[in-house]
Order: structure tokens, then sequence, then C-alpha cells
């Protein structure tokens, strides 16, 4: 399915603003009404026609990077046309739940044109079947083609190669510039807490050598593999955001039947989740299974029903108004944006539904702060349906 650019579509659409009083979805039990001096939205559509976008990127040159979930890369220029960026995706393994996912540019981007991916892959297991790779490429000035550079730069990734179910995988930069990989636990119910795996864990690498992280907090165990993970017992990590202003890292995973999670990562955590059950994929146990000495307790839960969060990012900036500083999470199993007011301590303040959003673009895969200060939205309906949205407060 070809990408349709804004210039094909209603450019912008204008919409009522926050003080409406518009309620949350029932989903997030505890959520409340929007702050009424909360300022308005305009939603642009950027690009339409997709299937599945995952992620997405903004270069400093203003240009928009988009991955789709089956393969392919689409570049929105800085004068809105689009054009498809050429790159060679035929070992890619995309089935169920896992294809190409992550997407993150280097903080050098500006003179490396160097960005990561983080997909399955046809050959990646260590059985010579499929698994999971974080790959380096770079793309030319033109933004016409994506050469692989480091492939893989993470390897030894699992996937479940019967379904593709909890593929993970996010990508993004912690304050220090190392490269964070947020992973599935592939639906094995052994994998979360087992430190020999790395599914069902937050990563963190070099970005140029792909090799375990200066201070990680497992480098003295012996199996070399517990060398990545920084933190573990995780069901499905699709979401990492780094806080502006305190520099703290925040996950985000799909919960089972009892809770979706946003998770404060502190090296070498555990967050409970721990489905063995008896000899199956247990998903009636809690998602921090308060029988694990220390478990790391969420900073915030969905509660019963869950709404399959997804990608989140924090909006950042005085032109947001009431919205400064509130962490998005996008809405997969309901539809929509939930935001997030949290202390720096990580303490939930409050919650609410952003109304512009609500019931009205469907599922939402990855919310993500451009460097031009917009918020870029990726929905995630299938066949076709789907779009990249920017949105910005009124003017």
């Amino acid at each position: 399915m070809t990408p349709r650019p804004a210039a094909l579509l209603t450019g912008l659409v204008l919409l009522a603003g926050c003080s409406s009083g518009t309620a949350s979805s029932d989903a997030d039990g505890a959520a409340t009404s929007a702050p009424a001096d909360a300022p308005a939205l305009d939603v642009e559509v950027v690009l339409d026609g997709l299937d599945h976008p995952w992620d997405v990127a903004q270069a400093p040159d203003g240009t928009l990077l988009v991955d789709q979930r089956g393969g392919g890369f689409t570049a929105v220029l800085p004068d809105g046309s689009t054009q498809e960026v050429a790159a060679d995706l035929g070992d890619l393994w995309a089935e169920g739940e896992t294809g190409l996912m992550g997407l993150v540019l280097d903080p050098g981007f500006a003179q490396d044109r160097r960005f990561y991916t983080c997909m399955g892959v046809a050959d990646g297991g260590v059985d010579g079947g499929p698994g999971i790779e974080v790959t380096a490429w770079t793309v030319d000035d033109g933004w016409t083609s994506a050469t692989r550079v480091a492939d893989p730069l993470v390897g030894g990734i699992p996937v479940n190669a019967d379904s593709g179910r909890h593929g993970g995988c996010r990508l993004r930069f912690d304050p220090q510039g190392q490269l964070l990989i947020g992973t599935g636990d592939n639906a094995v119910g052994t994998n979360p807490q087992d430190l020999s795996t790395l599914a069902g864990k937050l990563l963190r690498v070099d970005p140029r050598t792909g090799q375990p992280s200066a201070g990680n907090p497992f480098l003295e165990l012996t199996d070399p593999t517990s060398h990545a993970v920084v933190g573990y017992g995780h069901r499905n990590v699709q979401g990492i955001a780094v806080q502006p202003g305190t520099g703290a890292v925040y996950t985000a995973e799909q919960g089972s039947q009892v809770d979706d999670e946003v998770n404060l990562a502190t090296d070498g955590g555990n967050y409970g989740w721990d489905p063995v059950g008896e000899g199956e994929y247990d998903e009636s146990v809690p998602m921090t299974d308060p029988e694990i000495p220390g478990a790391i307790e969420a900073v915030w839960s969905s509660g019963d029903p869950t709404i399959a969060v997804s990608g989140i990012t924090f909006l950042d900036g005085e032109q947001w108004g009431a919205y400064d500083g509130l962490l998005l999470l996008g809405v997969q199993k309901d539809t929509g944006v939930l935001a997030l007011r949290l202390a720096d301590d990580g303490s939930l303040v409050e919650q609410f539904r952003i109304p512009e959003l609500e019931g009205t673009y469907g599922r939402v895969r990855t919310p993500q702060l451009g460097g031009d200060g917009a918020l870029y939205l990726t929905t995630d309906n299938g066949e076709g349906a789907d779009q990249l949205l920017r949105v910005t407060p009124a003017s």
C-alpha cells in the first residue's frame, strides 16, 4: 500500500478545545476529564494509506521518517512531499505482532546520517530460524536509500516463531546517549524472570558497538547474555520515554488480563511479571507479582479492563500550556491517547484522555514529540487505513 501525502487529503481539522469537559473512557477507570484550561488542538493528516505504521522519527532538517510493520520506510520532506526510502528488507520476518518495529535516529544524525531499527528477521534466531535484531543504517542526504552499516548491531533477541506474539520492540536513547531496547517475552512464561534470555527485558547498549553499556547492572554475571539487561520481569515493552528535566526513563507495556503498566526504569529492577503458571503461559496472574521479593510496582496501572498501551512520549514546551510535561500513551485495545501527569518522583498526579483524539482516529501505536515541538502520531488500524498525524496547540 503506497502512502498518500497530505496534499491529497483534507489538510487541517480544528477540533473543539478540552474545556468541553469530555470525559475519559471507562476503560481507564480512575481517569478524569481533561483540565478546564487545556489548549484546543489542531490535528493535521500528514500521510494516509499506511498499513500498521510502527514508529516515526524527525530529523534535524524537519524530515519525518516512518516505518511500517510489514516493511518499508517513507520520508516526509520539509516541503510536505513524500518518497519511499529504498532499503534491503529481504530478510524481514513479519508475523503477528512482529515485523519492522522500533525506529530511532542517532543523536548525531546531522553528522552521521545514522538510524536504528528493531525488526523480525527470518534467519535471526540462534537455531537459524526467525529472531529479532537491532540494525544500524545510514540514509543518503536526499532520503532516497538506506544502507545497513551494522547488521545486526544487536542480535539474539528471541521471537515466538509460531505466532510472532509479544515481539516488542521499542528503541530510544537515554540521556547519556546509550541505546535502550524494549523487548517482549514471546508469550513464553519463563522468559521474563530468566536473565539468560533477552526476551521480556529492557536492554541498554553502546550504539556504536552494540556491546553492553558500561555500568549495566549485571556485567559481573557469568552469562554474557545478561550483560545488556537493565531491567527484567517485563511482558511486552512497547513504550520508552525520557522525562524532560529529570532524565528519568519510563517504559510502558501491554498487560495481561489484569493490568497495563507504566514503569519507572531502575537499573537491575525486577518488574514482577512471572506468568509460568502450571506449565502454561498464565495471563491471569498480576503484572507485578507481589510474591516476588523486591518486585517494583508500576507508577501507573490500567486496572481491569486493560487498554493495551503502546508507545509513549512526553510533551515539552510552553506552547502546550496546561499539557506541558504530560506523558502520552498510545491506546490500542480502546482508541485514542491517554495522558498522565507524573510528579518528578514518578507518582501519578492525574490522568485523562485527550478529547480531540478520542474515538476519531482509532488505535494509536506511537505518539512521539518531534524536534519541532509538534506531536506526531501513527495509527494502527490496518488494511491501508492508517495515518501519520501532526498535532499542535491551536493558534
